[in-house]
């Protein structure tokens, strides 16, 4: 099976739970300092292929395969902070469409996304304050509101690839299991209790790509994170980058040859794992 890959040319921008229990989030009281590398990376270029649908009321950037694919089968594009704003997001939701996947990215924001120029050094994007009207246990109920439109077309089954921010949402929509697949990349919001709960609770694959440097998913968690799912009957698998940082599969910049390899890396890993668990 060959992948598609996912190159762009780039203009650089600067403890075990018995119970069910959805913690809490706390969101810190600085913003780069919470997380520089959740608002750094580079900006794409590339014209997106996709189009945009309104879906049970949400705004939904739609990439379809120009190939024969499955009709009852969906692929929710789940992103970081920037959204639809950055058009890294809807550039590699058309490279899933590419290798055969019908692609559903929904505006997670109420068109209230992190600006692209947050990228710059420079730039006094406040993402704690905007955090704070963005919590993620009120934006993945706009992705089951398009999961529920969905399933009035006839879509039954369901794959969810999340990025940073959004890999979140994915892990609460494999809590309830609505999807049968889970990918992730570099994820925030994910700690020991999030991995326990879906231990716990969700029947959903998970793949999930990680890097040397993330202050929202280290080593220690990632360690742990393999620890946990040694066993799990549904399928796990983790991916590791050396030399690179959270973001990386998103936001990172093809023209780093370390960088770009990583980043291409956690794409044909997410494909491939895709192609085997979405039945």
């Amino acid at each position: 099976m060959r992948v598609a890959p996912a190159l762009r040319t780039v203009r650089v921008a600067a403890q075990s739970l018995l119970t069910f229990r959805r913690p809490r989030l706390a969101f810190p009281s600085t913003t780069r300092s919470f997380c520089k590398d959740c608002i750094s990376g580079v900006r794409h270029e590339g014209t997106p292929e996709g189009t945009y649908e309104v879906i049970n009321g949400i705004k939904t950037y739609v990439a379809t395969p120009k190939t024969d694919h499955p009709k009852d089968k969906a692929l929710l594009y789940v992103s970081d902070v920037f959204g639809h704003e950055l058009p890294n997001n809807t550039l590699l939701a058309d490279d899933f469409a590419r290798n055969g996947f019908k692609v559903y990215f929904p505006d997670l924001f109420e068109g209230d996304p992190a600006p692209a120029d947050a990228l710059n050094p420079g730039s006094n994007f406040d993402l704690y304050k905007w955090l704070a009207n963005h919590k993620p246990e009120h934006t993945v109920k706009r992705v089951r509101r398009v999961v529920e439109g969905l399933k009035e077309q006839g879509i039954a089954a369901y794959g969810a690839t999340g990025y940073c921010y959004g890999a979140r949402l994915v892990f609460d929509l494999a809590f309830d299991n609505i999807i049968q697949v889970a990918v992730v990349a570099h994820p925030s919001f994910v700690n020991s209790d999030e991995l326990d709960t879906y231990l716990l609770k969700s029947k959903a694959a998970l793949l999930i790509n990680s890097c040397e440097f993330d202050g929202r998913f280290p080593p220690s968690l990632a360690k742990l994170a393999d620890e946990k799912f040694t066993r799990f009957a549904p399928g796990y698998r983790r991916t590791y980058f050396e030399g690179v940082r959270h973001g990386f599969a998103v936001r990172g910049d093809p023209n780093n040859p370390a960088v770009n390899a990583a980043k291409e890396g956690a794409f044909k890993a997410s494909v491939e794992w895709l192609l085997k668990y979405l039945k």
